[in-house]
């Protein structure tokens, strides 16, 4: 199967074999469907759309005609909501599988950098990048991770986290927020001018707050992040992404055994994508400012390496660790579009994200790219728990009590045409 990250300058490329996540997913007895479509570089190229590349073209969301899919997973999430695979995979940096998940009615997990192997995964920073399932379920989630989970050799980020993988399977308690403190940290994170979100969203979320305290948590309210305008306004965390996509990058492509189109450098990317325009560059997809920006990155520099030690202060020391420790909380939650991104992705730490509700039928239509609509009347959008390092088990359980309190993705179907009508039975012969 071809591993492209959605451009032609990888077409018929051969790696030196499995993705490390793969590896463990084989030999679980997983059968491996194929790729889906997904933001070009992971939504590192340009000012290009979600869902949106070259090979691939539109990935469009199930839930109304031609609105945002959410990326850079784009294509995960929903081939996951319509049923074309009982399980899909996701790579976070900043948003990847929280957002789409959001977007598409699922379950999914970011979990912990270093919980799940990135080998074989074509990067774009090693520090942020984490491999999550995004599902129908927290129950699928979570037999997902319990396998694609564990140290591995050709990673080693991995060998840093507990020398015991939970089965995450044993998280799934209804009564799992029993007992537990939840905080919300309201401050910047809930300002509409800043998430621009629809007043609906917000509807949901208190609603969701009234169903966490009936399952036994307590919510705190507010339990503000310290650091939260700073990790708003901060360059940090692209400082630390365009110096590690560049090095990174270039490494893929010098580990790659064949590439049929020459590209062995991202300087050589940009250059491909310019000679080809009616592959990579038809109207209105034309930006690569992305590119051209991280390919002026000097490497491992005095900047890179103090914008990786902010990043540190900002997301746990003053950031995520803060709030949970000065407010005793087990876990923090927010609605997952816009919100949770940002703090969990300036550090290493996971979410949990499950459905949260619709964009109600008479919701203002937006603008989200050429051809592309968000808001959109039926939209899906999530929660979020989000919390410390390696803390999966923990907020696998409290989704998943949410989860089963609301069934909330049960609430509404796909438009009908996005609704498969072909099955396997139907194309592959016996």
């Amino acid at each position: 199967m071809n591993t492209t990250a959605g451009s032609f300058s990888l077409l018929g490329s051969i790696v030196p074999g499995d993705a490390g996540v793969v590896k463990r997913l084989r030999r679980a007895g997983a059968i491996i469907l194929g790729k889906a479509n997904m933001s070009e570089w992971a939504h590192y190229r340009g000012k290009i759309p979600s869902g949106w590349s070259g090979r691939g073209l539109q990935c469009t969301n199930a839930y109304f005609p031609n609105a945002d899919p959410c990326g850079s997973s784009s294509g995960s999430g929903v081939g996951a909501s319509i049923g074309l695979a009982a399980v899909t995979l996701g790579t976070e940096t900043d948003g990847s599988i929280t957002c789409p998940s959001s977007h598409n009615n699922l379950a999914g997990i970011k979990p912990t950098v270093g919980l799940t192997s990135r080998a074989g995964v074509i990067p774009i920073s090693a520090h942020h990048d984490t491999v999550g399932p995004m599902t129908r379920s927290i129950a699928d989630a979570a037999i997902v991770l319990s396998v694609i989970a564990g140290k591995d050799p050709n990673d080693n980020f991995t060998l840093a986290q507990p020398d015991r993988v939970p089965d995450y399977t044993r998280a799934l308690r209804k009564n799992a927020l029993k007992g537990k403190r939840i905080g919300v940290p309201r401050h910047v994170f809930l300002n509409s001018s800043i998430s621009g979100d629809d007043p609906s969203m917000i509807a949901a979320f208190e609603q969701a707050l009234d169903v966490i305290r009936k399952l036994g948590a307590t919510v705190v309210d507010p339990a503000n992040i310290p650091s939260a305008e700073e990790i708003i306004g901060s360059n940090n965390e692209t400082i630390v992404l365009n110096t590690e996509f560049k090095v990174q990058l270039n490494q893929w492509f010098e580990s790659l055994i064949k590439n049929p189109s020459g590209v062995r450098s991202l300087a050589d990317l940009i250059q491909f994508n310019d000679l080809n325009p009616d592959l990579e560059e038809p109207p209105q997809f034309t930006d690569q400012s992305q590119l051209i920006e991280v390919e002026a990155t000097q490497g491992f520099d005095d900047a890179y390496f103090a914008a990786l030690a902010f990043d540190e202060d900002l997301g746990a020391t003053r950031g995520i660790d803060a709030a949970l420790k000065r407010h005793k909380l087990d876990a923090l939650v927010l609605p997952a579009t816009g919100f949770t991104a940002g703090p969990a992705a300036t550090r290493i730490y996971l979410t949990t994200t499950v459905p949260l509700g619709f964009f109600p039928d008479n919701v203002p239509i937006g603008r989200a790219g050429p051809n592309l609509v968000y808001p959109a009347p039926g939209v899906p959008f999530g929660l979020s728990f989000f919390g410390t390092a390696f803390s999966e088990f923990d907020l696998i359980g409290f989704g998943y009590a949410y989860e089963q309190a609301t069934k909330t993705r049960l609430a509404r179907r796909a438009f009908p045409d996005a609704i498969p009508k072909t099955q396997l039975k139907d194309v592959v012969r016996n």
